[in-house]
């Protein structure tokens, strides 16, 4: 739940489908993580007030999570893709900021020890 909540912060609304193959920047067409279990944490966030379903028109510009042919494809659509995407409520976005800056500190430190 914490990873979801810091996809959509930094890469902003997602679905659970997308968020199975790219949560935190992961690359590639085969999911990483599960897919029901994506939707469910999502729901559950969704219940306990973090999580909304996003209700505007998504951005339709590459991102370092998205691939450059979904920016193609989001362009001939002309229209939000099926799915329901999940986006952070004010709660949400305040949780977020918090665990974004940990994962943040964490990254940073990791790479410091390795060096």
């Amino acid at each position: 739940m914490k990873k979801i909540l810091v996809h959509i912060y930094k890469y902003g609304p997602d679905n659970p489908w997308y968020m199975a193959r790219r949560l935190l920047g992961e690359s590639g067409w085969a999911p990483k993580y599960n897919e029901d279990e994506i939707d469910l944490a999502c729901r559950e966030l969704e219940k306990m007030g973090y999580l909304t379903r996003f209700q505007g028109a998504l951005k339709k510009s590459v991102t370092s999570s998205v691939k450059p042919w979904l920016k193609v494809k989001a362009k001939e659509m002309g229209h939000k893709p099926k799915g329901i995407y999940f986006d952070l409520t004010k709660e949400g976005r305040r949780a977020a900021s918090q665990l974004y800056k940990e994962f943040r500190e964490n990254e940073t430190s990791k790479g410091v020890k390795g060096k």
